[in-house]
């Protein structure tokens, strides 16, 4: 008798010790916790700590307190402009009504899936107002302010609040970058061009300016030069004319010198004159040795 009833005692004690653990529950400082009985939402427990609920007959469905990110990939939209970009976002919300949130979406991740619908119809509607130039602009804070007042209200009936909607990066679409890409190397190849071209038209310019003014040095030095010589060949004749009215005979004399010089000198030059030549006067006197001498040049 003894012996069955410690037995009965101990399954109590054990039955009793399973449902005091599945009927006791800690929440954390970062959660909130719904006590939900066959399904339906009992109450919402925001404080921490340890918490009581029926056994076997209510569980707990627990949410994060903090604030949560999403990050859908990037959207390409159509601005007011008519230009394709693909605009990358990130979002930050919270939780705040977690029986709603509950009834709506039941967990985080489809919720995430929810949003990321969300943020992609807002920022069609709110961009496709507004072209490139706004968008990088200082419009860029109302751009945002109204995208997050658009989540943030369709968000709600999902018991979500939008804290924050961010534009990350805005870029153009990869054909389209390739293509404006394509577009600027053809123009600059045709900048390059025609700066070349300009390049070698002036270089042609101050080519035929430097051949032109040349062309007038030269003249002019020539002009110079010859109105040089002539004054030097006027003032040489004039020398000469002096010279020989002042002293004829010594002049005849040079000149001949002169003459001998140049005639018989090392130019290998041969002449055939006459003895008697007035070109060999003053030779006469020096071989022969007879005769009157050379009249002495008057000084």
């Amino acid at each position: 008798m003894n012996r069955i009833v410690l037995i009965v005692l101990g399954v109590v004690l054990v039955l009793g010790a399973i449902s005091l653990s599945s009927a006791l529950f800690i929440v954390r400082e970062i959660d909130q916790v719904i006590v939900l009985q066959f399904g339906r939402p009992q109450r919402v427990i925001q404080d921490p700590g340890l918490h009581i609920k029926v056994p076997f007959i209510q569980n707990v469905q627990v949410y994060e307190r903090r604030v949560l990110g999403s990050d859908p990939p990037g959207e390409e939209v159509i601005l007011a402009d008519q230009k394709r970009v693909v605009v990358d976002t990130y979002t930050r919300w919270r939780i705040h009504d977690p029986v709603l949130f509950y009834q709506a979406v039941n967990s985080e991740v489809q919720a995430q899936q929810r949003l990321s619908d969300i943020i992609i119809s807002a920022l069609r509607r709110v961009l496709g107002n507004y072209t490139l130039t706004q968008l990088l602009s200082e419009q860029r804070t109302e751009v945002m302010a109204q995208i997050r007042e658009q989540v943030d209200d369709e968000a709600k009936a999902l018991g979500i609040a939008v804290t924050d909607v961010r534009i990350r990066r805005a870029d153009l679409p990869t054909q389209t970058s390739q293509a404006i890409y394509d577009r600027i190397r053809s123009e600059r190849d045709r900048e390059a061009r025609e700066a070349r071209a300009q390049g070698r038209e002036l270089a042609q310019q101050i080519r035929a300016r430097a051949d032109r003014e040349r062309t007038v040095i030269v003249a002019e030095a020539e002009n110079r030069a010859q109105a040089i010589r002539g004054q030097g060949d006027a003032d040489a004749i004039r020398i000469y004319a002096d010279a020989f009215g002042q002293d004829p005979s010594f002049f005849s004399f040079y000149r001949s010198m002169e003459a001998y010089r140049n005639s018989l000198g090392d130019s290998g030059t041969t002449m055939v004159l006459s003895p008697d030549s007035d070109f060999f006067r003053y030779f006469g006197d020096i071989s022969g040795g007879a005769g009157a001498s050379a009249p002495a040049p008057a000084r």
